[in-house]
């Protein structure tokens, strides 16, 4: 008679030899990551402390997390003893300027380098890489002699004609169009949609993952700006942030550190670049994969 196998019980799992390795080397890389996570962040983590800080606390104390006592006096400093809200005035006028200009411009010149066919269009692709490649110090010299005998030096179109575009954003755009089938563009030139048409009705709204990481790219890249400034103003009414905390922390405040007042202005000025790239981060990230992925 057959012997039928009790069912009732489940097998016991074995436990497989390379478990504990697994468990061990995840927790090794967790803590890790952890590590660099804390490294990174506890300078900010610095200088929102001190900010918050007495003056003779952040002198006496300046690598402690932890303000005592604990004043919002260098933030009302900031404002009524600096030029802050000119500073502020200034780069929020760049920065949307610019940031409008290299999203239309650099779309404009991606989309010409993926479908338009024109003699040295090649060679020009090549010099726009070749360009990303160059050091911006190695420009300050000629920025400055090309805006001294143009007459825009220190002046908002120095501030922002020479960085309204730029080679970046003009790869970035160019890699995603060539990503997108041409058959969708035949159909719209069938329709007797022209060139300029076709671009803004049909391909750009499909770039809106490439368009979405340009745009944060552009804004950020603009809001920190500061090489710039330096060979486009001398006037302090047109410092933007980066140049007027940069005449912060030279000493233009007189005697004394002040450091709670310094970094109170800087804390103010990472807020509008964090609060971007939060609300933004998912389409940035998935910008640039997409962008990666199809280039």
């Amino acid at each position: 008679m057959p012997v039928i196998p009790d069912r009732a019980a489940p097998p016991r799992s074995a436990r497989r030899p390379g478990d504990g390795r697994s468990l061990v080397s995840s927790f090794v890389g967790y803590a890790v990551l952890v590590f660099f996570a804390l490294v990174f962040l506890y300078p900010f983590v610095i200088q929102v402390s001190n900010s918050l800080k007495t003056a003779p606390d952040a002198a006496a104390h300046p690598l402690s997390p932890i303000p005592g006592p604990l004043t919002l006096a260098s933030y009302e400093r900031v404002f009524s003893g600096t030029d802050l809200p000119l500073w502020l005035g200034n780069s929020i006028l760049v920065t949307v300027i610019v940031t409008v200009g290299r999203v239309f411009l650099d779309s404009l010149a991606g989309y010409a380098l993926a479908r338009l066919r024109f003699r040295g269009r090649r060679a020009m692709f090549a010099t726009i890489v070749a360009i990303i490649a160059v050091p911006g110090v190695v420009l300050f010299i000629p920025k400055f002699l090309v805006l001294n005998q143009l007459g825009m030096y220190d002046s908002y179109s120095a501030l922002i004609l020479p960085v309204i575009a730029d080679a970046t954003g003009v790869f970035i755009m160019k890699q995603f169009f060539d990503s997108i089938p041409v058959s969708v563009e035949e159909a719209a030139r069938i329709d007797g949609a022209g060139v300029f048409r076709t671009f803004w009705s049909v391909v750009l709204p499909m770039g809106r993952p490439a368009l979405i990481t340009l745009t944060i790219l552009s804004f950020q890249g603009t809001w920190n700006e500061f090489p710039h400034s330096l060979v486009a103003v001398q006037s302090p009414a047109l410092f933007t942030l980066p140049r007027g905390l940069a005449d912060l922390v030279s000493g233009s405040l007189g005697v004394g550190t002040q450091y709670p007042l310094k970094l109170g202005a800087a804390v103010l000025a990472t807020i509008p670049v964090a609060v971007i790239f939060v609300v933004f981060q998912r389409y940035f990230i998935r910008g640039a994969n997409e962008t990666g992925d199809k280039g």
